[in-house]
């Protein structure tokens, strides 16, 4: 075991809304750590996986997760990297991937620089974009039944929200470049997918046999 830790990815996949797995993974290693059955996605079984990751052994020198919220501080204490996959999807949900409005479209394209742009470049264009639509996004509509308003751009807003929010943890992979720390938690769908196809094969089984398929199969 390297005597500094090792950087880790830790993420959760889902089968419906009441069944999935958290696994926390080091892609140097190619090898899953922890995994476990979970309900929901919460910050508990973050905090219980890391607990017991820490128990196997293993230190945490750095973490690349997907911005949920409130997981991020459980980690306070090494660098943390936004997954920059999960980040699109976040922009992508809000504005779609093929956005209308121009300032949709000029969002996107900044987001699609995000894998390969420096903190600086990036940075710089997104707080460009927030001047030149600062305006726009301040636009409100009025409802003339109660007269109550609301931000008329709502989902850009929040599509702006979640950049400005995860900045700071975007670029934490270029910031520690000795740290080795994965920019995507990436490393993790080939086991989400090979999971998923394995257990879909034996429909209608219990929960307890489908978790033992799933050990075996994340534990090799």
């Amino acid at each position: 075991m390297a005597p500094d830790g090792y950087a880790f990815v830790a993420d959760a996949t889902f089968y419906d809304k009441r069944y999935g797995f958290l696994i926390y993974r080091i892609p140097e290693l190619k090898k899953n750590v922890y995994f476990a059955s979970i309900d929901y996605e919460s910050i508990y079984e973050y905090q219980k996986g890391r607990v017991k990751v820490q128990k196997l052994g293993f230190k945490i020198r750095a973490i690349t997760l997907d911005g949920r919220p409130g997981v991020r501080n459980l980690f306070s204490d090494v660098p943390v990297q936004m997954c920059h996959f999960h980040q699109k999807q976040i922009v992508r949900r809000y504005i779609t991937g093929n956005p209308k409005l121009p300032a949709g479209v000029e969002l996107k394209a900044i987001v699609d620089t995000l894998t390969y742009a420096t903190e600086e470049v990036f940075t710089e264009k997104f707080n460009v974009w927030c001047d030149r639509w600062e305006d726009f996004l301040k636009e409100r509509t009025t409802d003339l039944v109660t007269g109550k308003w609301s931000y008329t751009h709502k989902k850009i807003r929040a599509a702006k929200r979640s950049i400005k929010s995860n900045l700071p943890h975007l670029f934490t992979y270029l910031n520690y470049p000795k740290l080795k720390i994965p920019n995507t938690t990436n490393s993790l769908d080939g086991s989400f997918s090979f999971l998923k196809e394995k257990t879909n094969i034996h429909r209608g089984i219990t929960k307890q046999l489908r978790d033992k398929i799933v050990e075996h199969i994340l534990g090799n």
